[in-house]
């Protein structure tokens, strides 16, 4: 069969098609990059704001639009409106996140155990979800209790994978070339919690950092309160990336405690300032939500006031989204959108400028950059660009294609999107084909 995969939303959820591609193509079926002649299309929805679940909606509406001969709808919005999802014109079957970890099996009419014994190899996806970098997730479900997230609602408590399940993605995508691991989950901190013998994250990286073929680790988003500090020691292995996530949401300790978010701006200042201490030029970026039920004036400019205290490398500025069935929806003090969206704006431009800041530290520096996408021009010359381990975006040229491999580049200056910077790389021999001999 022909297979094509689609996903909105976060890394959890470009993880687990990547998961399910790796399965398929072990079967023997084939991973496509268009709906028009796919057999079979699966869509990864998402939930988390009002319009994740729209582009859900409207991603879920083209894979039928554009021929495929069946649509599988399954991930967090399905979870939370299996019936609305399963009226969309086109969808032939929903499934529901508590039973996605069967839908392979189910749908090949095979065991668990059958697809357990597979020797998996992870490629990455063709077409516009291909990713260099391989997303493992670790665990799912959150345990937290954001009054503004429907999470807890669509993912259920959190669940730790045990390390050898782990292990064997991991080998997977070494298999295939993978230069990049990326560790993500729903509560990424609290993996390891729950498992019969509890272990942490810090006890993971450390597992993993066993293995000879990694060329680099990086860590998806972790919350703060669950950052234990002396995970900071692990920054001595040079493979784990320079690039922490660590969301804020808010820089009103009122507003904090309205969101159910368990730590003060003071305590998630002081987290920044250790790590810095202990990692120098580590690029931390974060998330920030603007808008949110009671955030006055003074609330909104204290948010301001962080951000360019802290100096982020980058974030994503979020605008408030009412979700029915979160504490936060029948909240008073709502914030006309018109106001949320204004703020959003000023925010962004908070993030654009100490970003710029950020990276004009680093120029005259040389980072390691995997080059996740290359294109020849009409001279020969080959376009590259990619993540730095801090990961900032790097532009640059080479007289050959380096995709998928990394190189030494030396930081020049700004890009013209201003969003990235522009390097010369310093060798010809890539790290990649270092690693390989």
């Amino acid at each position: 069969m022909k297979i094509f995969f689609d996903v909105v939303g976060c890394r959890l959820n470009q993880s687990e098609i990547e998961g399910f591609a790796n399965l398929f193509r072990a079967l023997g079926h084939e991973i496509i990059p268009e709906p028009n002649d796919a057999d079979i299309a699966i869509v990864n929805t998402c939930a988390v704001t009002v319009k994740a679940a729209a582009d859900s909606r409207k991603h879920l509406r083209r894979a039928a639009r554009e021929g495929a001969r069946s649509v599988i709808a399954t991930g967090c919005w399905v979870t939370v409106e299996p019936d609305a999802a399963g009226e969309l014109t086109g969808v032939t079957q929903v499934v529901v996140n508590a039973d996605k970890h069967t839908l392979v099996a189910d749908l090949l009419s095979l065991s668990q155990e059958d697809l357990a014994a597979l020797p998996l190899r992870r490629e990455p996806l063709p077409g516009v979800r291909a990713r260099t970098r391989a997303f493992i997730g670790v665990q799912k479900g959150c345990d937290n209790h954001c009054t503004y997230c429907l999470t807890r609602v669509a993912r259920g408590v959190s669940r730790s994978r045990p390390v050898d399940a782990i292990q064997k993605d991991i080998q997977a995508a070494l298999d295939g070339g993978s230069a990049e691991i990326v560790l993500t989950g729903v509560q990424l901190g609290a993996w390891g919690r729950d498992l019969a013998e509890p272990q942490g994250l810090k006890d993971l990286i450390e597992a993993i950092l066993v293995h000879a073929r990694l060329q680099r680790v990086r860590l998806s988003s972790i919350e703060p309160w669950e950052f234990d500090q002396s995970m900071l020691s692990l920054w001595q292995d040079p493979r784990l990336c320079r690039h922490l996530h660590i969301p804020l949401q808010s820089g009103s300790d009122r507003i904090l405690k309205r969101m159910g978010r368990p730590i003060s701006v003071s305590a998630y200042q002081a987290l920044i300032e250790a790590t810095r201490r202990t990692i120098p030029d580590i690029a931390i970026t974060t998330d920030v939500i603007t808008g949110f039920p009671g955030e006055s004036e003074a609330d909104f400019e204290a948010t301001k006031a962080i951000l360019q205290r802290i100096g982020f490398s980058g974030g994503h500025v979020f605008t408030y989204s009412p979700r029915p069935g979160t504490p936060a929806f029948k909240m008073d003090g709502q914030v006309p959108r018109h106001v949320a969206k204004a703020r959003n704006a000023a925010l962004q431009d908070v993030f654009r400028v100490t970003g710029a800041h950020y990276r004009e530290a680093l120029f005259g520096q040389t980072l390691p950059v995997l080059w996740e996408s290359s294109a020849q021009a009409e001279d020969g010359m080959w376009q590259l660009s990619g993540l730095a381990d801090n990961y900032i975006k790097v532009y640059s040229v080479a007289d050959r294609d380096l995709w998928n491999k990394i190189s030494s580049v030396r930081l020049e200056g700004h890009h013209p999107d201003g969003g990235g910077a522009f390097g010369y790389i310093e060798e010809l021999t890539e790290l990649g084909d270092e690693a390989e001999a």
